[in-house]
Formats: C-alpha cells, sequence, structure tokens
C-alpha cells in the first residue's frame, strides 16, 4: 500500500476519541483523516473520506458497530473494518468476524494492541485479541469436536502457514519465520485453505480458534 494509511474513528465517547488520536498520532504512515460519535456520522464519514481503516465501537448508538460494519462493507468493500469494544463475549466476536469485521480488539488492551491489529488487516490478516481467544475456543473446540476424526490431511507447512496467518502474520512475516519464499508461503496457504472448505479470512480464524491453533502461538 503507497502512502499514509487514512484512518476514521468512531467511538460515541470522546475520551476514547482522543486517545485513539493520540496514539495513532505516534506512529509513522498513519493519518486520522475523521471522527465519528454515533453511527449514521460514521456512514457518512466513511462514505465522503473513504479510508483504509475504520475503527468502530461495537456500541455505537443509532447504529450498533456490528450493523454499521456490514453496512458499510456493502459499500465499500475494500474498507477494513476494527471492531473496539468492551465485550469478550464470543457471541460479539462470531457477530462481528460474519458482519465482515477484519480485526477485534478489546479497548481495556488498545494501547498494547491496537496498531498491530491495524497492520495485520491491512496486509489481508484478521487480527483478534489475545484475551478474547479462549472465549471462542470454549464453544468453538465444541463445535469441531466431531469434525476432527475427518480432519482434512493437511502438511505440516501447510498446517503452519495457516496457524500464522490465523493469528494475524503477513505472508512475509511468514516466509521470514519460516525460512520459506513468499511465493512458496502463498502456495501453501492456498493449498490449505482448498483442503479445508474456507474462503474468507473469518472461517479461518473460527476454524484455527476451534483447532486450538490460536492458544498455541
Amino acid at each position: 500500500m503507497n502512502g499514509r494509511t487514512r484512518i476514521a474513528l468512531c467511538d460515541d465517547h470522546p475520551i476514547v476519541l482522543a486517545g485513539l488520536r493520540n496514539l495513532l498520532s505516534e506512529e509513522a504512515g498513519f493519518e486520522v483523516v475523521g471522527e465519528a460519535t454515533a453511527g449514521n456520522t460514521a456512514l457518512r464519514l466513511m462514505r465522503e473520506q473513504r479510508p483504509d481503516v475504520a475503527i468502530v465501537d461495537i456500541s455505537m448508538p443509532e447504529i450498533n458497530g456490528v450493523l454499521l460494519t456490514r453496512r458499510v462493507l456493502a459499500e465499500l468493500p475494500e474498507l477494513r473494518v476494527l471492531i473496539l469494544t468492551l465485550h469478550e463475549d464470543r457471541a460479539y466476536l462470531r457477530q462481528s468476524l460474519d458482519a465482515g469485521a477484519r480485526g477485534y480488539v478489546l479497548k481495556r488492551s488498545a494501547a498494547e494492541n491496537l496498531v498491530h491489529a491495524i497492520r495485520a488487516v491491512l496486509v489481508g490478516g484478521v487480527y483478534v485479541d489475545p484475551a478474547v481467544v479462549d472465549r471462542v475456543l470454549d464453544g468453538a473446540q465444541a463445535r469441531n469436536r466431531r469434525q476432527l476424526a475427518v480432519m482434512p490431511d493437511l502438511t505440516e507447512r501447510e498446517t503452519e502457514v495457516l496457524k500464522l496467518a490465523a493469528i494475524g502474520f503477513t505472508n512475509k512475516e511468514i516466509a521470514h519465520r519460516m525460512s520459506l519464499g513468499v511465493k512458496s508461503v502463498e502456495t501453501f496457504k492456498a493449498r490449505g485453505l482448498v483442503k479445508l472448505g474456507l474462503t474468507t479470512r473469518a472461517d479461518l480464524v473460527r476454524y484455527a480458534a476451534g483447532q486450538g491453533w490460536l492458544a498455541e502461538l
């Protein structure tokens, strides 16, 4: 991606907006292009500014963050939406991913995790706050238990690449960690996804959670 990363901030608490603005202003290459405190204003902001990334509070007034995500992505499919929330319940995470959000970050850990989450989604990754992962595993493992006996025959490298991709590493980062070429990483990822029958990033994150992959990393 060329130039600066344009970011929209959407939260109904001015103090939170100020904190996010200060946090992102310290990062080279990031530019906050607008702020909104309600869903309708946020939708208008994103239509007008067409940012690269939108940080969206799940509890926005007028239009909540999940509905806002679904609506704006129908118009701007290239936008990367990161949900920022107080909620650690897996139901909110599932709703957010199903709506098309690329990331789910808790407000209490935003100072440590938000920048990494933004960088992960910019290069095609999905980011789930580490504090939420255990909550995801509880339900997902139960749902996937019967699938384990017929789990597709992934190779060791396909499995490792998919694990790293699920946690949010870029193809370049995976290649470096595994001492492979980027093209090889892309091939292993593509083959693994085909074997698993997965097509979206949200599908991969849910599958990884169900297999316990996220807890291993």
